[in-house]
Formats: structure tokens, C-alpha cells, sequence
């Protein structure tokens, strides 16, 4: 019956979308189509938009996550949020402002972890690197590492001050050696074997996977956090 499984809303931009990922759908729907070969694994609902920076998603995470408790008067266990690559983005130049300056994430991002973690389960995932040698994208917004993993530290400081769990993603991309292969041409969205690696940390992540109640991966080292 639908309402003995955990239900999780995964909200975010286009990597939650799954953009660039022409075999598997991207990391989430990867995750969604394995829990569901498994017996009383979570309901996932993939609730990614393309372009969406944080302001976007603080205007419509609630209205998401209460539409869909699949029963009445019933709401989605948890809420995994992975947001705020397109907030570093610089508008015309590489030294041009951001579409949201550190600072006002980091306090919109708090004030929103805060809201969500009043009515449920959060959790939070990092940025994905990017290839600067081709920005910038769409012939305007210039995304950079360095800017990238500014804001993925933003990400993890309000989430250790809220105390959500949090898997961070840019420094252990990088440190990946084939990571570069693993990006579009447009140098921004990841590939099949991108939206991969990110699939297999996701379902390694500890606090997932006991919130799920499910084992990790054999083959692949948990992630805590």
C-alpha cells in the first residue's frame, strides 16, 4: 500500500533534473529506479528545474513537498535539497557579480534549512566542479571553481549550524582523476558517467541510507555525514 513507504522529494535545479545524462536519466532518477526494484525502499520524487538557484527554491520547496503525501493529510518524509550551483554563476565577465552573492546564500540558504527542518527530515548535498576552459555558458555567466567551492563551504557551515546532514561532492570530484571527461561540452552539467559517480555516493551516503533503512552499496565506501 502507498502508505507504508517513505516518501523523499529531491528539489533542486538540473543536475536533480538529470540534465546531460542520456543513459540513466540523471543521478536521481538512478536512485529512484533502484529503490523501487527494492522491497519497501522510499518513494522518490525528482523535483529538479533547470536554471533554479535558491531563491527559486525557497519560493516553492513547501508547496512541492506538501503536494505530494500521496494521501490526505499526509507529507513526504524528508526533503533532499541540492541547490546553489547557479548562484555562483558571474553575470558578463569572470569578475562580474554573482546571481547571489556567499553571503546572502549562506543567510537565505540557514533561514530556509531552518523552515524545512520544522516540519522534516533534511538533508543537503555539495556542488559539482565545472570546466572553466569553456565558459562562459550561454555566452553570459561565468562559473568557476574557485567560486564553486566557496559556496559549497557556505553549504556545509549552515548545515553544521542547523544540523542537517550534508554530503559534500566538489573537492572529491576533483580529486577524481578522469573528473574533466565527466563534464558537457557546455561546462557545466554532467555527463552519464558524471550523473554515475554522483549516483553511486548518493546510495554510500550514511545518513541516507539510515534514514532509508537500507544497506550501502557493497562495492563502494560509505560516505558519512
Amino acid at each position: 500500500m502507498a502508505n507504508t513507504y517513505k516518501r523523499l522529494v529531491v528539489i533542486g535545479d538540473s543536475g536533480v533534473y538529470g540534465w546531460g545524462d542520456r543513459e540513466g536519466g540523471g543521478w536521481c532518477e538512478r536512485l529512484r529506479c533502484q529503490w523501487m526494484s527494492l522491497p519497501d525502499a522510499p518513494v522518490v520524487y525528482q523535483l529538479g528545474i533547470r536554471g533554479d538557484g535558491l531563491e527559486s527554491v525557497a519560493k516553492r520547496w513547501q508547496q512541492e513537498w506538501q503536494s505530494r503525501g500521496e494521501l490526505r493529510r499526509q507529507v513526504p518524509d524528508a526533503v533532499l535539497l541540492a541547490v546553489g550551483l547557479n548562484d555562483t554563476a558571474r553575470i558578463g565577465r569572470p569578475d562580474g557579480r554573482p546571481q547571489l552573492t556567499a553571503e546572502a546564500f549562506r543567510f537565505g540558504l540557514q533561514q530556509m534549512l531552518t523552515e524545512m527542518k520544522h516540519l522534516t527530515k533534511v538533508m543537503v548535498m555539495g556542488l559539482t566542479p565545472v570546466d572553466e576552459a569553456v565558459m562562459p555558458f550561454a555566452q553570459c555567466l561565468w562559473y568557476s571553481n574557485q567560486s564553486g567551492a566557496v559556496y559549497e563551504a557556505q553549504l556545509e557551515e549552515a548545515c553544521l549550524e542547523v544540523d542537517v546532514p550534508f554530503l559534500p561532492l566538489h573537492n572529491a570530484m576533483l580529486n577524481e582523476p578522469a573528473w574533466l571527461s565527466w563534464i558537457e561540452p557546455d561546462g557545466i552539467h554532467l555527463n552519464s558517467e558524471g550523473h554515475d559517480w554522483i549516483h553511486h555516493r548518493v546510495m554510500a551516503w550514511t545518513s541516507l541510507l539510515e534514514w532509508a533503512q537500507l544497506e550501502p552499496l557493497t562495492n563502494f565506501t560509505p560516505t558519512v555525514g
